[in-house]
């Protein structure tokens, strides 16, 4: 299946971010035909949520770059580019009165498969695919894969 770019925006590493990157994720995906994009939406708040908490893009002046993609009619990619970190984002298991850490685990059950790159510019990219069709193949998200490319 081919992959069609459909649009990308570059807002600054700031909170005030997110929600503007989670309508635009929604409002590309409906404009492209999906049908169901609140998943999309949620694996683009949590990325662009943990870019703007872990990553050098929260620093003065830093940038967060978010990408969306069609994969036919029914799967859709999300991809978050950040200025980097000096770790590697994995799902962590959150304790029961913790206030964070649980969107890469989010990320991972919504997702049809998900990963992380470097960019050549020493930032981190974080994608997630995710289906966009009302009725998912069944099974889809059996087996949640993460690839890491270091």
């Amino acid at each position: 299946m081919s992959e069609r770019f459909l649009a990308e925006m570059v807002v600054p590493g700031v909170e005030c971010s997110v929600p503007l990157l989670r309508r635009f994720v929604g409002q590309v995906l409906t404009a492209a035909g999906h049908r169901s994009v609140d998943d999309a939406q949620l694996v683009a708040g949590e990325l662009a949520g943990n870019a703007v908490v872990h990553t050098r893009s929260a620093r003065p002046g830093g940038l967060i770059v978010v990408g969306v993609a069609a994969i036919g009619d029914a799967l859709a990619r999300i991809e978050v580019i950040d200025e980097g970190a000096l770790t590697v984002p994995r799902p962590r298991k959150a304790g029961v009165g913790d206030c964070h850490g649980r969107g890469l685990w989010l990320v991972e059950q919504v997702s049809a498969r998900w990963g992380i790159g470097q960019e050549p510019f020493g930032g981190t990219v974080v994608w997630a695919e995710v289906f966009t069709a009302e009725d998912t193949p069944d099974g889809a998200f059996a087996v949640p894969a993460c690839e890491v490319e270091v």
